[in-house]
């Protein structure tokens, strides 16, 4: 049976519309009011955005839903949990200061915010899943204890999973530090010795301290690495690299295991949207934002995260494409476009995988919202 998402067509609203008007309206239209009950403390899980990146989900929009939330009778919260690598959302203090500097603050959202897994990241629930990969997730408890939960995602590219949107959210989002190393393990980064210059960013910016600088060049101490990623983005010289080809599936599989998990106590006390704004080649945890790959296109509504991705995904490659961004390839309507930006991606394999261990369903019918 296919499962239904609802549609809200930017490239089409009309002109005097106020979109906030728009997502109350998206709310009310799709049920998700359904998911709530009189008095349910409720996580609103949403992405502030590392600091210097400016393409997260607009807090006004935020604030629809949480008073929707609340019209509903509910106790909504904003949150998130703390990131595996250095950055501006290490540690929940610096998470908190981060999430007001970006508009997440009461004065702007009406509802509280609270960092999931506590002060350092240690505060977790143990989730038994028994997947072919994990047979158990470590779940912040500030999410694993709420009594319903609502997943606002900002839908753009990511270069190991191809996209990030209501799965990855899920995954990376509801996870601890230790959940996310649980994910990222099975990436290893490497050298490239000829590139290297030897500058010592990567070095200086490892949360492990898992790189040395030996003869002018980065070396990698695999049992140290947490696989987060950071000096991978961060490299100037494109020196490091993640070894893709034994790397992309097993990392989505457990990303898709995370996301079941995170999802599991509330399979009929969730609801998903996804922004379909500004979808950028990277994840909102880079401390920038790239342009674009494709015009903005809507925001969508279920109560199905693989649905969700899965429309959402193919009305990204429905566009066409901008050139001059990093989508080098697939730039015609109907292209890959995840693809065309990180040609070592495979991004249907978080969906497909998802649907198989239960999360959802690929098969979805498009409501479009009048």
């Amino acid at each position: 049976m296919s499962s239904k998402v609802w549609y809200l067509d930017l490239k089409n609203k009309p002109r005097y519309a106020s979109i906030n008007d728009l997502i109350r309206r998206l709310f009310e239209v799709s049920g998700t009011a359904g998911v709530l009950d009189e008095g349910d403390l409720t996580a609103i899980k949403v992405h502030f955005g590392e600091k210097g990146c400016t393409t997260y989900t607009n807090p006004v929009y935020v604030r629809q839903i949480a008073d929707m939330i609340k019209s509903a009778g509910a106790k909504p919260f904003l949150t998130d949990t703390n990131t595996l690598y250095s950055g501006s959302r290490k540690n929940a203090v610096d998470h908190i200061m981060t999430a007001l500097e970006h508009g997440f603050g009461y004065e702007v959202t009406g509802v509280p915010l609270i960092i999931a897994d506590g002060l350092k990241s240690g505060i977790s629930t143990d989730i038994e899943i028994n997947c072919k990969n994990l047979k158990s997730v470590r779940i912040a408890d500030g999410i694993a204890s709420a009594d319903s939960m609502i997943v606002i995602s900002h839908f753009k590219g990511h270069i190991v999973a191809g996209f990030g949107g209501a799965i990855k959210n899920l995954a990376m989002g509801c996870a601890t530090a230790e959940g996310k190393r649980d994910q990222h393990r099975v990436l290893q980064p490497v050298t490239d010795v000829e590139l290297c210059t030897g500058c010592g960013l990567c070095a200086k910016i490892c949360p492990e301290n898992a790189v040395t600088i030996r003869d002018e060049k980065a070396v990698i101490d695999e049992d140290l690495c947490a696989s987060c990623g950071e000096c991978i983005s961060r490299c100037p010289a494109d020196a490091i690299s993640f070894i893709w080809e034994s790397g992309i599936a097993p990392f989505n599989e457990r990303l898709a295991e995370y996301a079941y998990g995170a999802a599991l106590n509330k399979m009929d006390k969730a609801f998903y949207f996804n922004f379909i704004v500004n979808v950028t080649p990277d994840c909102d945890c880079v401390p920038w934002s790239e342009h674009q790959i494709v015009p903005d296109i809507g925001i969508l509504a279920s109560a199905d995260p693989v649905a969700i991705d899965t429309a959402s995904r193919d009305l990204v490659n429905g566009e066409r494409g901008f050139k001059g961004t990093l989508l080098k390839t697939n730039h015609e309507p109907g292209g890959d476009k995840f693809r065309g930006t990180w040609a070592h991606t495979n991004p249907d394999i978080q969906l497909k995988y998802a649907e198989e261990i239960g999360l959802g369903s690929m098969d979805y019918e498009l409501i479009v919202v009048d």
